[in-house]
């Protein structure tokens, strides 16, 4: 089992399999940028595998896989079945844009996959093409549909919030939840990456949020939708989905973290707001046996913060450096 300093058991990895995404969504990343890594520089399958083993033989039982953007991996469904083949992992989950959704959800469910959220800012497709750049609605919503096609459980969508970019139509992603056995979360803007975008003036808080996507009801914590996130989850009257809240900002959750992360070219994070990791592909390459992998593990998950510092950053007109698709969302 792995403790951190502060007792908190940490048993879920997310895990980065490529910092590229075809996206470039307005508070994520620069229109022109394109400095992804190069494929030697990302952890191989084996790689991965291997690390994943020294995980999951320490306690880690949940792993969600990230980017970027995943599905952008080729044979990704294939390394899903070779972790899902690890004794100890219980519960594998999925981040995606949705724009390839519909033509790997059938593989993804042979593989072993349980679980997928999708991330989608709004639901006008002249309004979603303008936050992302390059996407389509419709293949986001074709997406969702095959999502739930093939079993996948819960299906939630993931709903960055900025004033004058989407905060009009928090209702009607809520009024989903009345319709569609999906879970919705609003997840408030952060101080993430170098794109100038975040400032206080676009910041929705978790009480504005909240009032928009009335009415709501609060539920038992037994009865929210599987998974180890941050979110607070509530039901509209007669919902069949659930509305949920991640609001790092407004109300820091750091002391129920349970996460590690796991960056493409194998540094293991500790905190998303952390800029300091250790590298366990260079160890690995380098020959390190696996008393060694584990011994890094448990130095970094012993060296966790007690919390993150994004209010402080933000109010100093200050954002974290890194990209979220280098930190593995």
């Amino acid at each position: 089992m792995l403790i951190d300093s502060l007792k908190r058991n940490i048993n879920y990895l997310r895990l980065s399999v490529t910092d590229r995404c075809n996206l470039r969504c307005s508070y994520c990343l620069p229109k022109l940028y394109s400095n992804f890594s190069s494929t030697s520089e990302i952890m191989s399958d084996e790689e991965i595998v291997s690390l994943v083993r020294s995980f999951a033989e320490l306690g880690i039982s949940k792993l969600r896989i990230t980017g970027g953007e995943p599905l952008l991996r080729p044979g990704l469904p294939s390394l899903i079945k070779k972790l899902r083949e690890l004794k100890s992992i219980d519960d594998i989950s999925l981040s995606t844009n949705g724009i390839f959704l519909k033509k790997f959800a059938p593989e993804l469910s042979d593989a072993g996959l349980d679980r997928i959220n999708i991330s989608i800012d709004s639901l006008n497709a002249d309004k979603y093409k303008s936050i992302t750049s390059f996407g389509e609605i419709t293949d986001v919503l074709e997406g969702i549909e095959c999502a739930l096609e093939n079993g996948f459980s819960p299906v939630k969508l993931n709903v960055v919030v900025s004033r004058g970019m989407n905060e009009d139509e928090i209702n009607d992603f809520a009024a989903l939840t009345e319709i569609y056995p999906i879970h919705i979360r609003f997840i408030e803007l952060m101080p993430m990456g170098e794109t100038g975008y975040f400032s206080f003036d676009k910041r929705v808080p978790l009480d504005e949020m909240m009032k928009l996507a009335q009415p709501l009801d609060p539920i038992p914590v037994e009865n929210w939708p599987k998974g180890s996130g941050p979110a607070k989850y509530f039901r509209r009257p007669n919902g069949i989905g659930t509305v949920g809240f991640i609001s790092p900002l407004s109300s820091n959750f750091c002391s129920d973290c349970n996460r590690m992360r796991l960056s493409a070219k194998g540094v293991l994070i500790s905190c998303l707001a952390d800029d300091q990791g250790m590298y366990l592909l260079r160890m690995l390459r380098a020959g390190a046996n696996e008393k060694e992998i584990k011994d890094a593990i448990k130095l970094t998950v012993s060296c966790k913060p007690e919390k993150h510092l994004m209010m402080e950053t933000a109010t100093e007109g200050k954002s974290y450096p890194q990209f979220m698709c280098q930190m593995g969302g």
